[in-house]
């Protein structure tokens, strides 16, 4: 591994988020050292949804054509009562040339992000933790620790910390990290599997049970995620079937033919309290974490990078550091909106109480009924509403 002693931005993560920032930095010749601690990339599909906004906001990288190829287009979200459609959501009415839900496993988004990285002559330096960031009047000081344990000093004029809901670069700074988490815990699971519903349609799925959800993935395969009171760290075929049984639909059952990979995981929901301390700043899910409800994730840490490489430019070129106050603001401001947004889908899917779902169903049927609110939606999950943020 070869370290610069000098750089202009420091990005702890090499995900999603940090390899955007990485590529709009590179397109716009400014120096930058990515460092991540695993020691690839992801290989598992994690986040699928790529929303219209975040297409629109990818287009200057160049890498849309290729997720596009990749990816399936899914331009229905349906909210269901087991068999009983309550609402349809129909992004073919979206203002935008990506009027659809994008499905591709986040192991592709991030290859495709890499090579369009190093096709600029950038590349991500793994696995090798950030175990330092001090914000210091003229810049910042980060120590780094490379594959054989050797640790290396690096002067910046920025650290950008995208290093996940344990951001060293936010602990580093002091930020809190403020909200809570959910009781439930979440399984995932790619599967193939007989389902009933149409292959243009996400799914989600309400039950006196609990949720679930269901979309189509590439390699005919499907992604289903539910919130339960336990689960193994695992979950097995008869698992994901049994909850598809209990949730899914009754008329023509859905049923599972094998697992490709499956996981547990438990949920919070939090916000820094800012996303800027001095030269550090944090983004993605170092800033915030939520439900995976409406797929909003990958999609809000993706615009944080894009809007945030025009701020540092503009604070490194331009001599205007303010405007990274401004991203800070702006961006929190978005955060806090898909925060509560997604916490909200998720404890109304959640009611426990037969009164309360019966209330719940009738609402969300009556808004399914109304198409400035259908629209309103649309406009929300792909988050073309945020597009001036």
């Amino acid at each position: 591994m070869s370290f610069p002693t000098n750089v202009d931005i420091v990005i702890a993560g090499g995900g999603p988020c940090g390899l955007t920032l990485a590529s709009d930095l590179a397109r716009r010749n400014i120096s930058h050292l990515v460092v991540d601690g695993q020691a690839a990339g992801a290989n598992t599909s994690r986040a699928c949804v790529i929303h219209a906004h975040t297409l629109e906001v990818l287009e200057p990288l160049g890498v849309v054509p290729e997720l596009l190829a990749r990816g399936i287009q899914v331009p229905i979200f349906r909210i269901r009562d087991r068999d009983r459609a309550l609402l349809t959501i129909d992004f073919r009415g979206l203002p935008s040339r990506y009027a659809y839900t994008l499905m591709c496993a986040q192991s592709e988004t991030e290859a495709i992000l890499l090579a369009g990285l190093e096709a600029r002559g950038g590349t991500v330096l793994r696995p090798c933790l950030l175990t330092s960031a001090k914000s210091t009047v003229d810049g910042a000081q980060v120590t780094v620790r490379d594959s054989a344990g050797r640790e290396h000093a690096i002067c910046a004029h920025y650290v950008v910390g995208c290093d996940g809901m344990h951001s060293t670069v936010r602990e580093q700074a002091g930020i809190p990290f403020e909200g809570g988490s959910y009781e439930e815990v979440f399984v995932l699971a790619d599967v193939h599997m007989d389902w009933p519903m149409s292959p243009e349609e996400v799914t989600l799925l309400y039950s006196p049970a609990g949720l679930v959800v269901v979309a189509p993935i590439p390699q005919q395969r499907f992604r289903i995620v539910a919130t339960v009171k336990a689960s193994p760290a695992v979950p097995t075929l008869a698992d994901i079937q049994a909850l598809l049984d209990a949730r899914g639909p009754v008329t023509h059952a859905a049923r599972v033919r094998d697992i490709v990979w499956s996981s547990r995981f438990h949920l919070h929901h939090r916000v820094a309290k800012t996303f800027r301390k001095g030269r550090l700043l944090i983004a993605g899910d170092a800033a915030h974490v939520h439900s995976p409800a409406g797929g909003q994730g990958m999609n809000t840490g993706i615009q944080d990078a894009m809007s945030l490489g025009g701020a540092i430019a503009a604070a490194l070129n331009a001599g205007n550091p303010e405007a990274l106050d401004e991203w800070a603001r702006s961006r929190q401001h978005v955060a806090k909106k898909v925060v509560r947004l997604t916490d909200r889908m998720t404890r109304a899917a959640t009611i426990e109480s037969r009164a309360g779902q019966a209330i719940r169903n009738a609402v969300v049927q009556l808004v399914g009924r109304m198409p400035a609110a259908r629209k309103a939606l649309a406009m929300t999950l792909s988050e073309l509403s945020g597009r001036a943020a």
